[in-house]
């Protein structure tokens, strides 16, 4: 293996360039500071904006938008919906129609692989929301960062942003599509590839593997302090920098590397595995909650893994419990009403015309006023097939101390419940890769055992004295078996992610037969 040398030493240059352009950031810091005392002022306000924008289109005259004047009429008269719902109002969106959910004809679509019947979602990325809700989110990262690392020489090195595997290609003659991170790469504004890397040529390529080689070979000999991307893929890219430089460390091909913005998944499962490969002080993680439909979320203080909800970006939020979620009449309450320690399901309206959609994602909130939370996972991806309502949240905290408790190191993991019919009980059987084995995988599974009674009191009942759970099982798989899965459906890079729980086990069984290969 060759070796390279790293063509830059760390350096504290008397930097500029940072310090000139953090003032600028100020106004936004102190507006976003607002939202611990004007929450329901400003929730109001994008609704109001939300129904004036969209009165004239056909959903708002559907529902006569003209004549609200509150909430409770919103509420009143415009029902719950799911992708499926508005499918065919997207569809003739796609096909050209103006002024169907939104104003004027929407050109861009974000991909997005969802839990509907189709293998594909498409969700219009209108100029409102691209600029007002995606673009801002971006620019507030940058604006909560620099309040929390003021030394920061963010603006002076390149940014290197990991995006999707969908590069954007066109549905027909009226509209485009991509992953929403291609999307944002193709509108983005010109003088930000001044400070990124790689280009984009390389960045919205379609084949994953190409395109890793391709981003390593122009990105190892740059001067790179910021990551942007999915933590799992991240650090496929990593690894393939490694290999090429012979490094054993990622801080000696960057070594002014300051700040990972990642999303997409929980943290908590690769945090350790990041510091072995980043052992550094002054390297940041900075979580943010961006999904297709809108960006929700960034995390402000970087001592807590809490989220801020971001509540100025065109989006209005309501919520509904998730043991309600399904029935025939759930109810549904505004983000002022919404308690901590509760999960809830995301109801979003948002500038990109979507109209109370359940996204599909769970969140708790940690505090209230300013309101922050944690994802707490999907509607659909939880075990509950013996009454355990065991969440992602819950898996990905078990993992993440069980991981410390035995120094095993974890890469990708799956679980899913085994009925023992003979027995009239069950399990959960979970898969893992690992990147280090613990030295026991009967401790190992003993002590993750314990760690999910101690986070999740139903899963602790159920498991008392074995009466309707036994105790999880473990298979550790083979390296790179989650990845062949993933090649195997086309679904290498970007923004696809392993599911974690599921309460059926087609996927796990999937895994296996690919592990027995």
């Amino acid at each position: 293996m060759a070796t390279f040398a790293v063509p830059f030493e760390k350096q504290k240059p008397m930097d500029f360039l940072t310090s000139i352009v953090s003032p600028f950031f100020l106004h936004r810091q102190g507006n976003i500071g607002k939202y611990a005392q004007d929450t329901d002022l400003i929730q109001a306000k994008q609704l109001r904006k939300l129904l004036n924008k969209a009165a004239h289109t056909e959903w708002g005259m559907k529902y006569d938008y003209k004549s609200m004047r509150n909430y409770n009429d919103f509420r009143q008269r415009v029902p719950l919906q799911t992708y499926d719902d508005l499918k065919p109002y997207i569809t003739r969106m796609i096909n050209g129609e103006k002024d169907v959910l939104w104003p004027s004809v929407v050109r861009w679509y974000a991909k997005s692989s969802g839990t509907t019947n189709d293998k594909s979602k498409f969700i219009p990325v209108t100029n409102e929301i691209l600029w007002r809700c995606h673009y801002k989110g971006g620019v507030d990262c940058v604006a909560l960062y620099l309040e929390n690392n003021p030394k920061s020489r963010f603006f002076s090195r390149k940014g290197l942003i990991l995006g999707g595997s969908h590069s954007p290609s066109s549905l027909n003659t009226q509209a485009h599509q991509g992953d929403l991170s291609a999307v944002l790469l193709q509108n983005l504004n010109p003088l930000v590839n001044l400070v990124r890397v790689p280009p984009k040529r390389i960045i919205l390529m379609d084949e994953w593997e190409s395109k890793i080689k391709a981003i390593v070979n122009s990105t190892w000999n740059k001067d790179v302090n910021s990551l942007s991307g999915v933590p799992s893929w991240m650090l496929v890219l990593i690894r393939a920098l490694l290999e090429k430089t012979g490094k054993q460390y990622l801080t000696e091909v960057w070594p002014n590397l300051e700040v990972f913005f990642h999303g997409g998944i929980s943290f908590e499962p690769y945090r350790d595995l990041y510091k072995s490969l980043i052992p550094s002080d002054e390297m940041h993680y900075m979580e943010t909650y961006n999904a297709s439909e809108g960006f929700f979320g960034i995390q402000n203080d970087l001592s807590d893994p809490s989220m801020l909800l971001m509540q100025d970006y065109g989006v209005f939020y309501e919520f509904i419990q998730l043991d309600e979620v399904g029935s025939d009449n759930p109810k549904v309450i505004p983000l002022e009403e919404v308690e901590t320690n509760v999960n809830y399901a995301m109801v979003i309206s948002t500038l990109g015309g979507l109209w109370r959609y359940q996204i599909g994602d769970t969140i708790r909130f940690t505090s209230l006023f300013p309101h922050k939370f944690v994802i707490s996972g999907r509607t659909k991806h939880y075990i509950n097939a013996f009454g355990e309502e065991l969440m992602v949240d819950n898996a990905e905290k078990a993992i993440s101390l069980t991981n410390q408790q035995t120094g095993a190191k974890v890469k990708e993991y799956t679980a899913a419940p085994l009925f023992l019919l003979d027995k009239g009980k069950g399990l959960h059987q979970w898969f893992i890769e690992f990147v280090k084995s613990p030295d026991s995988l009967k401790e190992y599974a003993r002590l993750l055992d314990e760690n999910l009674k101690r986070l999740n009191s139903d899963y602790e009942a159920k498991r008392y004295k074995d009466i309707s759970l036994q105790p999880l099982e473990i298979i550790a798989s083979r390296e790179g078996v989650f990845y062949e899965w993933l090649k195997q459906k086309g679904k290498l890079g970007g923004q696809h992610k392993i599911p974690r729980l599921s309460n059926t086990r087609e996927m796990i069984e999937e895994l296996l037969l690919i592990d027995r290969k």
